[in-house]
């Protein structure tokens, strides 16, 4: 009998992303265990990830409403949520227009919503640590300088796209 991972790897916690949601969508979760349960699963970076990756871009509505539970957990969390969701507002803006350039409105909006999701959660996170973190990806997208500079370039984002990205981390404060 071997034991279970103490921490999953990225697709276990998509996969257990999804059946928690479909769950609370049906209301046999209450937002309490949901967030819980969540905030065991951003302890770790992949748990985050995959976390993040199904509940930012599903169709269920958990980050339009964002129960007050689970913003607690998700700030207690720290550091590594606020990084995940600044990372993912700044790849989602870069795909928008991407999509908007290939004429995929589907994948545009989207894309669109996981922006605007990761700009809701980002205002509910802890104000320091996101100011932080946003500076830092600002100084890349619009100054080409510092930590982020290497994220920017592994995704091979244009200027058009790091535009966007300091405007739409420039609208996180607005």
């Amino acid at each position: 009998m071997t034991a279970t991972p103490r921490e999953p790897t990225f697709q276990q916690a998509m996969e257990i992303t999804a059946q928690w949601l479909g769950l609370w969508e049906n209301g046999e979760l209450s937002d309490e265990v949901l967030a819980d349960r969540v905030g065991e699963l951003v302890a770790s970076r992949d748990g985050g990830r995959g976390f993040f990756v199904v509940s930012l871009a599903g169709d269920c509505p958990l980050m339009d409403r964002l129960p007050e539970p689970l913003v607690l957990q998700l700030r207690a969390a720290g550091a590594g949520v606020v990084d995940l969701t600044a990372r993912n507002l700044a790849m989602s803006t870069a795909m928008v227009l991407h999509h908007r350039r290939s004429g995929d409105g589907a994948q545009q909006a989207g894309s669109e919503r996981v922006r605007q999701r990761c700009t809701e959660l980002l205002r509910l996170l802890e104000p320091q640590a996101v100011k932080e973190r946003l500076e830092t990806l600002l100084a890349a997208s619009r100054d080409g300088a510092g930590e982020d500079v290497a994220f920017l370039q592994r995704w091979g984002y244009d200027a058009e796209q790091k535009s966007a990205i300091s405007a739409a981390i420039e609208a996180v404060a607005e």
